[in-house]
């Protein structure tokens, strides 16, 4: 599957919630590195990740441009509450190796109502 292919299922998954699928797409030490967080590594990690990130807040990513480089797709997304941001997925032999997003984290918090670190 090439790299926007994977990407847009990868968004639907994301869109329905479903940490375990969404996990499968990525391989056993992948590592998912959203600049507001501390990189997660390792598959089952990163579906842990996802587990919690999905119980906490009701999330939809709404794509805005999806483009594809090599072994590299670029995700620049929107949510329905108005946040934006961007992934850079690297995909080597159909699944994710490497990701990193950058988005607004305060911004989530409070779009969500979830607790503001003091840190």
């Amino acid at each position: 599957m090439r790299p926007k292919e994977l990407i847009q299922l990868w968004v639907t998954i994301f869109n329905a919630g479903d940490a375990g699928k969404i996990a499968e797409l990525y391989h056993d030490d992948a590592i998912n590195h959203q600049v507001a967080n501390e990189p997660v590594i390792g598959k089952n990690a990163i579906r842990d990740m996802f587990a919690n990130e999905f119980a906490a807040a009701e999330m939809v990513c709404i794509i805005e441009n999806l483009f594809e480089d090599g072994e590299w797709a670029i995700l620049e997304w929107k949510d329905p509450l108005g946040l934006r941001g961007c992934g850079f997925f690297q995909v080597i032999d159909g699944k994710i190796k490497f990701q990193r997003g950058y988005w607004d984290k305060l911004s989530f918090l409070r779009q969500h109502h979830l607790p503001i670190p003091t840190e």
